[in-house]
């Protein structure tokens, strides 16, 4: 049996470490964009909408380095191509008639299937789902601005 993959540290550190063994010191630490940039040319519209939605909330996380803007394009991309054949699923049904007039599976099932569990994967990676997320603990960002600290509660800190 394989082992399973490892889990990166930053998402250790998320979930306050549970296994308590000493996290690598010398992993490389890929820099977190400041903004969201724009979805890349290959997306179309419903990739383009998940990249600008998912891609904020995961941005606001932390989640999401310049190092997985690949991996997370793939991920709306399979988005974009589940949605379109959800759409014709819905449009055409399940079951359509073969040539031979027998009834038999829509082509566009099985794409949506496919593109289902290979969103699945990117959802798990990125810690989008209920059982993923749940072993992830996030403290938003700190912030360095004194006034948006005070309106947070923060009160008034002083300055060095």
């Amino acid at each position: 049996m394989a082992n399973p993959r490892p889990t990166p540290t930053r998402i250790k550190k998320l979930k306050g470490n549970p296994g308590k063994r000493p996290l690598p010191k010398k992993e490389p630490q890929p820099d977190n964009p400041t903004r969201l940039p724009n979805a890349p040319g290959y997306l179309t519209g419903n990739g383009k909408k998940e990249w600008r939605r998912m891609g904020k909330e995961l941005l606001n996380l932390g989640l999401l380095s310049k190092i997985d803007l690949a991996a997370f394009g793939a991920y709306c991309q399979q988005y974009a191509t589940w949605v379109e054949a959800s759409e014709q699923v819905q449009k055409h049904g399940m079951l359509i008639k073969a040539q031979s007039g027998f009834p038999m599976q829509s082509p566009y099932f099985s794409i949506q299937a496919k593109a289902q569990a290979e969103m699945r994967k990117w959802l798990v990676e990125f810690g989008m789902t209920p059982s993923s997320r749940s072993r992830v603990e996030v403290d938003k960002r700190k912030t360095d601005d004194p006034m948006e600290a005070f309106f947070k509660g923060g009160g008034i800190k002083a300055v060095k």
